[in-house]
């Protein structure tokens, strides 16, 4: 019997879980289908119950909805307690288990895919949303020689530096904090992107060698990136790794077995341009 998998989320017709998972499941030999819901606003929870009372098996969650499946599950791992967001659920009886998997996905992509270890590094995150809290253990169990998290609202980066406090060396700053300061690695997680503007960050933040991560996907050059590259540095990464590796992330919780993801990175940058 066919398993039953799905994206929620509004809108939804940009998605591209349906195609990775689609190639995932063929790689791997999985009988599985993977489709794309559009879950109306105010009405998650509802979309969420027919679809398991259709036999679904798992869900991933893009926006709006992270937070609503967060209270939706009745259990959360580490990962999404810190975030306060889940990106993918699955299901087993009456227990609903949700996780949240972007930021492994993102150190996955950045360490494996693009060979920058962060073990020993200066690691400056831009932006104390819920990217950048998904992030935080994950970053943090590559042992980076410092975290620096800044966000224009100082509080709550402040917030981020006392949840990570007891694990290593990480400090949360307001922007003008970062003069004079310079970082091996520098990811934007803010939603400044989206709106094509930049974070008030200097260019100076970026040191001879520096990997620039933009965790928005299918922008081109990006107002931060051309930042970066005006300053010199050409290591220049968006988020489709990411996006591909959270992916494959949950198909493992799921299904068990890792599916490569090399040609569906491929797959999905060729598509983005």
């Amino acid at each position: 019997m066919t398993d039953r998998y799905a994206v929620i989320g509004n809108p939804i017709g940009f998605s591209k879980s349906p195609l990775i998972h689609g190639m995932f499941a063929q790689a791997c030999g999985q009988d599985m289908e993977y489709t794309a819901i559009e879950g109306p606003p105010g009405g998650f929870a509802g979309a969420v119950d027919a679809f398991r009372a259709l036999g679904g098996k798992g869900l991933n969650i893009t926006a709006p909805f992270k937070l609503d499946a967060f209270a939706y599950a009745t259990e959360r791992s580490e990962r999404a307690q810190l975030a306060g967001a889940a990106n993918a659920m699955k299901f087993d009886g009456e227990r609903v288990v949700a996780e949240n998997f972007d930021g492994v996905g993102l150190v996955r992509d950045v360490t494996h895919n693009l060979g920058c270890q962060l073990q020993g590094k200066r690691v400056l995150l831009l932006g104390a949303g819920g990217a950048a809290r998904g992030a935080l253990l994950p970053f943090l169990a590559q042992a980076p020689a410092e975290l620096v998290i800044a966000n224009r609202t100082v509080a709550r980066a402040l917030e981020l530096q006392a949840m990570g406090a007891a694990q290593a060396n990480v400090r949360g700053c307001g922007y003008s904090d970062l003069a004079g300061q310079t970082f091996d690695v520098v990811f934007n997680a803010t939603s400044a992107s989206l709106r094509a503007e930049l974070p008030p960050v200097p260019a100076s933040v970026f040191a001879p060698g520096c990997l620039a991560y933009e965790l928005a996907y299918g922008k081109g050059l990006t107002p931060f990136l051309r930042l970066a590259q005006n300053a010199g540095t050409r290591r220049l990464a968006d988020g489709v790794g990411m996006l591909v590796e959270q992916a494959a992330e949950a198909f493992a919780w799921w299904r068990g077995v890792r599916p490569d993801t090399r040609a569906a990175i491929e797959r999905i940058t060729i598509a983005l341009v």
